[in-house]
């Protein structure tokens, strides 16, 4: 198949929903002489901020010379987003031909009961491409959870992550903070080391604690007292980490605890400072606090649960105090929404509420707006999302700021869009 049918066929596997274990990347796996075994890893868990760590971490891995590969999800604007080797998203063809390689074997695991899913073909699929293209390491972004997700059938990694663990997909993983660090603590396998984010609830950190003790991992947490000087602005943050200097591309105070995460993991993989710090100023994430526009100032952020609410909302208050916003906002019903829009819609002028097209977990945005009024005096709601922007792009001359967030899908479907109208 080419390129088209591949992504094609991928999509056909949504249907199948989640369906958390290894048995199925196992049977994968092996019928493509399990690829994952000849590759060298970083493995990052965690419930927010894995996709910034993962991508400064692979910024730093390349800036040394390492041929790098990076496995992220969800995808923002293209679906190869997921799958990068050294920045850039992989070959298409590739990609077909592992998937190609793939759906057989796909099929007859589905007549054997054991049918797998999107996300399980699609960790198969990067597993190949990156012994094909010769990866000498690969970071890799957990799906959901850890112990039961697709990537923890890989050996044990050079070094495991664990990132900022809050309540998130509960549903399946747990509803407490010690449940959910249980479920991210699988990935931390015998005999090796972990890197934990600063800032975790005091249940989880117990239970990170516990397991690296129980699997004989050497557990290594970056020093907050190290920070100083932290200077955040629209163009990014400078900071000081155990008195050296390091600049992100990225805004948002909230990443520097993601990029003294990812030091200490380039650290623990000898790479040196200078190429450090080359490495997590070259990352950018899209749709985590992206500037899309300067004149007039738009803003892009794919923050969903109550963390990514309060991640918001302090870097409005850096950045943008006693500012006028206009925010578009759409989610997901199954999302703590009302923790969400607590945190960000009381600093907003206006919300507009709009329905996320095409994902049958979209709150509508009559809803939305109906929740949002709670927090926010002046409101709108409009079903499409592409009428919501140009609303907001109407009406920005009475605002110091646009900011569309929310989900990760809204920005999926908008970020096009306010590309090519601003």
């Amino acid at each position: 198949m080419n390129y088209e049918q591949s992504i094609e066929y991928i999509h056909s596997l949504n249907r199948f929903g989640i369906k958390p274990g290894m048995e199925r990347i196992a049977a994968l796996c092996e019928a493509v002489g399990n690829p994952q075994e000849r590759l060298k890893f970083v493995h990052v868990a965690g419930t927010n901020g894995k996709g910034s760590t993962s991508t400064m971490i692979a910024g730093a891995l390349q800036a040394s010379g390492k041929k790098t590969g990076l496995f992220t999800s969800p995808y923002v604007s293209e679906f190869l987003e997921r799958i990068c080797i050294d920045g850039k998203p992989c070959d298409k063809q590739l990609f077909a031909d592992c998937v190609t390689a793939l759906e057989p074997v796909a099929a007859s695991l589905a007549q054997k009961d054991m049918q797998p899913t999107e996300f399980e073909v699609i960790t198969a699929a990067a597993f190949m491409v990156f012994e094909k293209a010769g990866c000498e390491v690969c970071v890799l972004e957990v799906g959901l959870g850890g112990r039961l997700d697709s990537t923890n059938i890989i050996p044990a990694p050079m070094v495991s992550v664990i990132a900022s663990i809050s309540l998130d997909h509960t549903a399946v993983l747990g509803d407490t903070v010690g449940e959910i660090a249980r479920e991210k603590c699988g990935i931390i396998k015998q005999n090796g080391v972990t890197v934990c984010y600063p800032w975790q609830e005091q249940a989880a950190f117990d239970v990170i604690h516990d397991t690296c003790e129980r699997m004989n991992n050497r557990l290594v947490i970056p020093n907050v007292r190290g920070i100083a000087a932290v200077e955040n602005s629209i163009d990014g943050v400078r900071f000081v980490y155990n008195s050296k200097e390091y600049r992100l591309s990225m805004s948002g105070e909230y990443q520097v605890y993601n990029a003294v995460t990812a030091i200490e993991v380039c650290r623990l993989l000898n790479i040196n400072d200078e190429l450090i710090k080359a490495g997590i100023e070259s990352a950018k994430v899209p749709a985590r606090m992206e500037v899309m526009c300067k004149q007039p100032l738009v803003l892009l952020d794919g923050g969903h649960n109550d963390d990514g609410g309060r991640a918001v909302a302090k870097s409005l208050e850096g950045l943008l105090k006693n500012k006028k916003i206009i925010a578009v906002m759409g989610m997901m019903a199954d999302k703590n929404v009302e923790a969400y829009l607590s945190c960000v819609a009381p600093l907003c002028e206006t919300v507009v509420a709009t329905t996320v097209s095409g994902n049958p977990r979209a709150m509508s945005a009559a809803e939305l707006e109906s929740i949002a009024q709670k927090y926010c005096a002046k409101t709108n709601c409009f079903d499409k999302a592409c009428v919501a922007v140009e609303f907001a792009k109407a009406n920005i001359a009475d605002y110091d700021c646009l900011l569309v967030c929310g989900s990760l899908y809204l920005a999926g479907e908008v970020r096009g869009i306010l590309q090519n109208i601003f």
